[in-house]
């Protein structure tokens, strides 16, 4: 066959079984073209965050990827935001910051979640010091998303001393596509998304997307607390796209976003001293960035990243108002090549932070930081990749630091062997998770605190064989000058240095096996973590870090004409920091349910989550009898808060052929 017919075949196919599945016609183009599928192999995933240009099979270090296929099935879920999306990825936890406005981070491997670098397109245009950001960004235009567990320091800097989540944009097919998503929940959440992508002629082409998301505040055990705060939020973003034939790139990207939050206490309601205490959050982010790849003849290809990210706030904290603004820029420029077996990039970076706060201008940073970079990989042999990266920072604050990371790839048959070892750094800045909760007010004046530094390792070992994939990864971390919240009076804490180090070593094991279109996967991370005790007598467990963790998922799925699926997932036992009515948190499992039907271009969806309506406040009052000396009214979150929640809607998608 020659390479036309090829490529016509190739598109012909997947639209003619797009266009006979959903009337149940046995058709012979759909068998054939699973046929060439299967003959062809697994689609090829080229990681983007490592920037080597391997597939992620290729990589020596571990990533995991969330494909476009999986994107689909958690939009359908939580179509507002990507917390389940990365929630669901072993080893990776979101925990609520703030149970009066539903704030949450990632902790990877039980960091702690301001350690996490989330990036689009390899861009900071989330900024690193808002916990919000995880739920106001949309799945809806993602194609995959990266995840890079361990220091990650070597290639994005301080920001990413526990791991990197890279979210990849969708690209624009060759043909103009649409899509409409509406939903609605049980608990009178709404959403609406859209994205359109079209070529533009040439080398060019174009999408965008956007969204407004609500969420009606609700107190469902009745003392006059939110356990589900009010949110209205919109976004949009537009993308510009160029691509050569001779490997030349361009993205470019803007965004807008605003979102008012409310939580606190219930209109007319007070807490326990008889006050109200609001907690309110009216948050904006305008971002432009730009991403271009450009091959050079005889030298190698020229990497060049640029973006800008400005993010006010609004916040209500009780009596406390508290605005204040971020910003973010930064600027790469790197040169990468291939020599024989031999892969390499080298380059240069600055990143700015600034900080200001109008209540409190003595929180207010400014953080500079150019940085020089390499990365090297060399193939030995057939079975074995050899990579190393370097960083080397000059922080305006906290002088020279050194990130190193070295990994190891062994593939002999069926099998895959990494091993990977390296080092990071975190400037501290006043957002520990309490600030979340209780604003800077009750906080002491930043005093010399010492970098947060972390080492490292994993090993990673997996097998597969046809349709049963199989893997487990030993880690472990150890941080030292971690920051930990001392009381100083009755309503004073400052930050400071831990005395010792803070440790997170466990085990992750996952396996999958697909049958025609049935797929099941299962997972289970073991995790031991400690750090100093704030009292000083000796160490205690890391609060809201389950040692046992274990997720099941099992899926039916037929392109074009739908799908089904259960997952039930096992949370263990929590210690808890300061909490009147308990020490550790009970055991929970949360089982859910999805079902989609499709008819040509529309697809209708119901999902149900937390379907045994498991809800921390069905056991004890998240609010406190008293404030906490950092002014928070409430307890950490160790489990759900909203309870059952069904949600349901329909999609609609328009071109595409």
């Amino acid at each position: 066959m020659s390479l036309t017919e090829s490529i016509a075949l190739s598109r012909f196919l997947p639209a003619c079984a797009a266009m006979l599945m959903p009337f149940g016609v046995p058709s012979v183009c759909a068998q054939e073209a699973k046929r060439n599928e299967e003959e062809e192999g697994p689609e090829e995933i080229v990681v983007q965050a490592t920037r080597s240009g391997r597939t992620v099979q290729d990589e020596a270090i571990r990533v995991d990827v969330i494909g476009r296929e999986e994107i689909e099935e958690k939009m359908l879920m939580t179509p507002g935001n990507i917390s389940m999306l990365v929630a669901e990825t072993p080893g990776v936890r979101v925990q609520v910051t703030s149970p009066g406005l539903g704030t949450s981070n990632v902790r990877m491997q039980g960091m702690s979640g301001r350690y996490t670098q989330m990036l689009s397109d390899g861009l900071p245009i989330y900024g690193g010091t808002s916990s919000i950001g995880l739920l106001q960004i949309p799945p809806t235009d993602l194609g995959q998303v990266e995840v890079i567990k361990g220091a990650a320091s070597a290639l994005y800097g301080p920001s990413a001393l526990a791991g990197v989540i890279n979210l990849v944009s969708r690209r624009p097919r060759a043909e103009a596509e649409a899509e409409l998503l509406l939903n609605a929940t049980s608990r009178n959440g709404q959403d609406v998304t859209a994205y359109a992508a079209t070529p533009l002629g040439g080398d060019w082409s174009a999408s965008v997307t956007g969204g407004f998301h609500h969420q009606t505040r609700k107190d469902l055990d009745g003392d006059g607390w939110s356990d589900m705060a009010h949110y209205d939020r919109w976004t949009v973003r537009p993308r510009l796209f160029w691509e050569r034939g001779d490997g030349a790139k361009l993205l470019l990207t803007a965004g807008a976003m605003d979102e008012v939050r409310r939580g606190g206490t219930m209109p007319g309601r007070t807490v326990p001293d008889g006050s109200a205490f609001p907690l309110n959050q009216h948050s904006e982010r305008f971002d432009a960035g730009l991403v271009a790849e450009l091959p050079v003849e005889g030298v190698g290809t020229v990497q060049l990243r640029a973006s800008g990210t400005t993010q006010r706030h609004g916040h209500v904290y009780g009596p406390s108002i508290e605005d204040d603004r971020h910003d973010t820029l930064f600027a790469e420029a790197a040169l990468g090549g291939r020599a024989g077996r031999t892969s390499w990039l080298a380059g240069i970076a600055v990143q700015a932070d600034r900080y200001r706060s109008d209540a409190f201008p003595t929180f207010d940073y400014r953080y500079t930081v150019p940085a020089l970079f390499a990365q090297v990989e060399q193939e030995i042999g057939d079975l074995v990749v050899l990579a190393g990266s370097a960083r080397l920072d000059d922080h305006s604050d906290y002088g020279t630091r050194f990130s190193p990371r070295l990994s190891l790839l062994f593939r002999p048959d069926r099998w895959t062997v990494r091993a990977s070892v390296g080092r990071g750094f975190y400037a501290p800045t006043p957002f520990v998770d309490a600030i979340d909760e209780a604003g800077l007010s009750r906080l002491e004046p930043i005093g010399a605190l010492k970098a947060e530094v972390a080492d490292t390792a994993s090993l990673d070992i997996g097998y597969a064989d046809g349709p049963f994939e199989a893997n487990v990864t030993l880690f472990g971390s150890d941080v030292d000058n971690g920051l930990q919240l001392q009381d100083v009076a009755a309503d004073r804490v400052r930050l400071v240095n831990t005395p010792g180090v803070t440790r997170a070593h466990g085990a992750e094991l996952t396996a999958r096996y697909r049958w025609n279109d049935i797929m099941v996967r299962g997972s289970y991370v073991y995790l031991d973590s400690s750090e100093p005790d704030p009292s000083g007598a000796g160490r205690r467990a890391i609060p809201q870090t389950p040692k046992h963790t274990a997720g099941l998922v099992a899926m039916w799925e037929q392109h074009g004409r739908g799908r089904v699926g259960l997952e039930a997932y096992y949370t263990g036992r929590q210690s808890l920091d300061d909490n009147p009515y308990r020490a550790r948190s009970r055991r929970y499992v949360e089982l859910g349910a999805l079902a989609e039907i499709t008819l040509g271009k529309v697809s209708l969806f119901v999902n149900a989550e937390n379907i045994l309506d498991v809800r921390q406040t069905r056991y004890d009052s998240i609010l406190r009898p008293a404030r906490t000396n950092d002014g928070r009214w409430t307890v950490d979150a160790w489990a759900p808060s909203d309870g059952r929640v069904i949600n349901g809607g329909i999609r609609l998608r328009f071109g595409g052929g």
